[in-house]
């Protein structure tokens, strides 16, 4: 149908066209072993054949890979580290969390020129699938979006080399674990318009939090000037309210834009919005504060709590 290199079906002369939640699945959830290849055929001759040769993109099963390592990493390493002293490493934190800074900057403002300050709509936005320049830019940030959910793997292993076990939670591990592969899915059939929105949200604020990361970085003299880290915390919330009413939104107005990445969005930001206000209210509250003012140390390392 669409989305191949011998045929694409064009719905307007910029490429734009239509891709339903069926044509995307394509078949019953349930299928006979000797069908799921020919399933996956299927599927995969939607894909957008732009991306097909781009570095990990031909198949799902490198992110997959990656997403499991990090989850076996992480059961693993409580084991690994315990009679290890945590690792000095304050040096690589500070280029890391500045590299991240910058990386995080220009996939926002990348974003922003690609096409939510270039013509794009709050309202039904769909991915323009042709060659032109500003269609290929969105398509690469989208891809460099994806691409940098690994780097920020590296958030937890740091943690871990610091036996920071505190700040490796359930919220943290399962937000870092499922975005790559995500946002593979996200790259492979549409990479643009509508479903970007929380990208740029992300962005602006993984801007914001690696910042944050790095004044922390730089010792106690600094700590004074992080007395914004619980609007950090609120600005997260806000982004997943924002997606979600942005996402609700489809299921109402016609908009050629596959359903089941509406679907999806939009469960990803009702569950991480339910997260992280309990996080928040853990964190926040006048109980939890004094409990963690009776107790600085832990895990060998003073407790400061960095979502």
């Amino acid at each position: 149908m669409i989305l191949t290199s011998k045929s694409r079906r064009m719905g307007d002369s910029s490429g734009n066209k239509t891709m339903s939640s069926q044509e995307l699945c394509g078949a019953p959830v349930w299928v006979t072993m000797e069908n799921q290849q020919t399933l996956y055929d299927q599927m995969m001759d939607k894909a957008d054949p732009r991306v097909e040769k781009w570095f990990m993109m031909t198949s799902p099963v490198p992110s997959f890979l990656v997403c499991m390592l990090y989850f076996v990493v992480v059961k693993a390493a409580p084991a690994f580290m315990a009679n290890r002293k945590p690792f000095e490493i304050r040096k690589i934190l500070m280029f890391y969390n500045l590299g991240m800074v910058l990386l995080s900057g220009y996939i926002f403002l990348e974003f922003l020129a690609g096409g939510w300050l270039a013509g794009y709509s709050l309202g039904c936005q769909p991915v323009d699938y042709s060659d032109s320049p500003q269609a290929i830019r969105m398509a690469r940030v989208c891809w460099l979006f994806y691409f940098s959910k690994f780097i920020e793997l590296f958030d937890t292993i740091f943690f871990v080399m610091r036996k920071k076990f505190n700040q490796v939670s359930f919220l943290h591990v399962f937000h870092h674990g499922i975005m790559p592969m995500s946002w593979w899915f996200g790259v492979k059939f549409v990479p643009g318009g509508f479903g970007t929105f929380h990208a740029v949200l992300n962005s602006f604020i993984h801007l914001v939090m690696y910042t944050y990361y790095g004044i922390a970085g730089l010792g106690p003299t600094y700590q004074k000037y992080l007395w914004w880290k619980k609007y950090m915390t609120t600005m997260q919330i806000t982004q997943f309210i924002s997606v979600l009413i942005h996402s609700i939104q489809l299921l109402f107005i016609e908009c050629n834009y596959p359903k089941i990445f509406v679907y999806w969005v939009g469960m990803y930001a009702l569950i991480f919005l339910i997260l992280f206000a309990d996080f928040y209210r853990k964190a926040y509250s006048d109980s939890n504060r004094a409990s963690r003012n009776s107790s600085k140390i832990q895990n060998g390392t003073e407790c400061k709590k960095i979502n």
